[in-house]
């Protein structure tokens, strides 16, 4: 159990913008995954494990009130015997009585061990439900940060590599045309305003004539 953890931990502490970086078949994250399932099943099989217990507690309540219930009854058939004056049967019920009695008190021990032993165990079982839900908080501010962190390497190749460069170069291109079609477009109303200064100049002289 705090095998699973330590790797757990391990794991997390490790620096996980390097983890991003590497050139690995499965995604770093997936490895994570299989820690916290390790760690749930590991909580699950405790969790029956303690339920068991929990039925043996009940297993060693009803014995000892088997036991407690011969003692009394031994105890009372020996006061019969003794008022009676059957020492034989006093004697066998003094005998069981004894037997009931270190029974009762065997197993009221047991009871008190099995009551210190599941307290111990519920009050650790609850540090490892806590300790896996910080896992999945944790998972889950490395998700943030995994996705926040291709965010930027998008933002990134955007702003600083070639496809800024290519976007340039053809912005570039745009405007070289635009500025061809200005030329064009000056050139063009040069030759048309002369040819109809000299379209004029022509007809003045047709005219004169």
């Amino acid at each position: 159990m705090a095998n699973i953890f330590t790797r757990v931990k391990d794991t997390i502490v490790a620096d996980f913008h390097e983890l991003l970086d590497q050139k690995e078949e499965k995604h770093p994250m997936s490895h994570l995954n299989q820690y916290i399932r390790k760690a749930e099943e590991e909580v699950k099989r405790l969790k029956k494990l303690i339920e068991r217990q929990y039925a043996i507690k009940q297993e060693y309540q009803n014995e000892w009130q088997k036991a407690q219930s011969m003692v009394g009854k031994r105890k009372s058939q020996q006061a019969l015997a003794e008022e009676m004056g059957e020492e034989e049967l006093k004697h066998e019920a003094a005998e069981e009585l004894e037997r009931y009695q270190r029974r009762a008190d065997q197993l009221a021990e047991m009871l008190k061990q099995n009551s210190q032993q599941l307290d111990q165990v519920e009050t650790k079982y609850v540090q490892m439900k806590h300790k896996l839900k910080d896992l999945y908080v944790k998972r889950l501010e490395l998700k943030g940060r995994e996705n926040i962190a291709r965010v930027h390497k998008g933002m990134n190749k955007v702003l600083y590599t070639e496809l800024v460069e290519k976007s340039e170069s053809k912005f570039q291109e745009v405007e070289n045309y635009i500025k061809r079609l200005e030329q064009q477009v000056t050139s063009d109303y040069r030759l048309h305003t002369l040819d109809a200064r000299f379209a004029e100049l022509e007809k003045k002289v047709s005219t004169s004539k």
